[in-house]
């Protein structure tokens, strides 16, 4: 998420009372978080990011269709600008043919937001490669599924969404996951006098605090221990164990083809550096502007963590899924022509002039490494021919000195 990194002014000064909490969270929300805590005891992080994010009511990405838009909380790269989402359609064009061509082909799109990025890749890509694609766009709640489809239908493209039965079934195709693995729910870890604990949410004082109790699953402690981390006394770090999880689902849906993980995060070594990131990487996003407290805006704002690459890489191959490499979102879009793509937008007819500059702006952003350059792009596949690279990734950069 491309938002700037200071406190919101919208919001009252910290500490803010229970009653400004209450007022500016989802009511009805807390009011089940709180029930469930006081009938079953505490309730790891994971279950409250899970319930303030995906309440089939009142979580944020059930209720909010506007989030990742300018009017929103933050700006996604398929929100900036269609130039991101006809870059991607070379890198489809390019799957679609070193899987032989197939009469059908799944693009299926997790997360899906508003349809912006399948819209544009639909719309960029070519006869042939359109005629095969079946669009199959996911989201939080069958309601904001059905408006990413009919989007899509309105902008005259009903014949390539794909059956709705479909994500039951495997598949042939590619999978594009842009900002969804951050989102899924974190544990949240610490260490107290040399011993692993896991942060979990209690009740106390009429709102939601940080209880401290042994890890709910050993396989917490097994994530850190597989990278090799150590955490360090009062060092806060999360783990995602929904993010392996949904991998896992991957590598059993995809019967042949790719799938590409764009999204913020570092291998674990980085992620987990205490000298760094000693409190961790857990953010919040409300009105473009960023924050480190999850219990504001229950329901009311946006939780993300960055992705450890090291792990999720790790899970891929245990799933069955080759690592085709992974990528920085600059590089990503260099290799895929996007400075290309931007002169020939200067020949389209009735291009005005603050059109080519919104363009040309949006580009500037996607491949500037301080904002949406600096993300992450992992290539997986099944069944595939693990070289050539994708074109995707056949771009690097030059290696900073120093």
């Amino acid at each position: 998420m491309s938002v700037p990194v200071r406190p919101s002014p919208d919001l009252p000064p910290r500490p803010a009372t229970v009653e400004e909490r209450w007022a500016e969270s989802r009511a009805p929300l807390v009011q089940r978080i709180r029930d469930e805590i006081l009938g079953d005891g505490p309730i790891t992080f994971a279950r409250f990011m899970e319930l303030a994010l995906y309440d089939p009511t009142d979580g944020y990405y059930a209720r909010r269709a506007d989030r990742p838009t300018r009017e929103g909380d933050y700006l996604s790269a398929p929100e900036l600008h269609p130039i991101f989402g006809a870059a991607l359609a070379r890198q489809v064009e390019e799957c679609w043919e070193r899987l032989g061509r197939p009469a059908t082909f799944t693009l299926r799109e997790e997360a899906a937001g508003s349809g912006a990025l399948g819209l544009a890749i639909l719309e960029a890509l070519g006869l042939p490669a359109r005629r095969a694609v079946r669009y199959l766009p996911t989201e939080a709640t069958p309601v904001k599924e059905a408006a990413v489809r009919a989007r899509v239908a309105a902008a005259g493209h009903a014949e390539h969404l794909a059956d709705e039965a479909a994500p039951a079934e495997t598949m042939t195709g590619l999978v594009i996951a842009n900002e969804l693995l951050d989102a899924l729910p974190v544990h949240r870890l610490t260490v107290r006098n040399g011993e692993l604990l896991e942060i979990n949410v209690a009740w106390r004082d009429g709102w939601f605090a940080d209880e401290l109790l042994p890890p709910s699953t050993p396989e917490l402690g097994a994530t850190l221990d597989s990278t090799g981390v150590r955490l360090v006394e009062g060092q806060v770090a999360e783990v995602g164990l929904a993010a392996q999880a949904w991998l896992r689902g991957l590598g059993a849906r995809l019967e042949r083809g790719y799938a590409l993980v764009i999204d913020y995060g570092h291998p674990a070594a980085q992620l987990y550096d205490a000298a760094k990131r000693a409190s961790g990487l857990l953010r919040t996003y409300r009105r473009h502007h960023a924050g480190d407290d999850p219990y504001r805006c229950v329901g009311e704002q946006d939780m993300t963590a960055h992705v450890d690459w090291t792990t999720l890489e790790r899970v891929a191959e245990e799933a069955g899924l080759d690592v085709l490499g992974r990528t920085t979102q600059a590089e990503f879009l260099t290799g895929l022509g996007l400075g290309d793509l931007l002169v020939e937008l200067q020949s389209r007819p009735g291009l005005t002039h603050a059109g080519y500059a919104a363009a040309r702006a949006a580009v500037v952003r996607l491949l500037d490494p301080a904002a949406l350059g600096r993300f992450g792009v992992l290539a997986l596949g099944r069944g595939v021919a693990t070289g050539p690279p994708l074109r995707g990734l056949g771009f690097r950069l030059p290696a900073r000195a120093g």
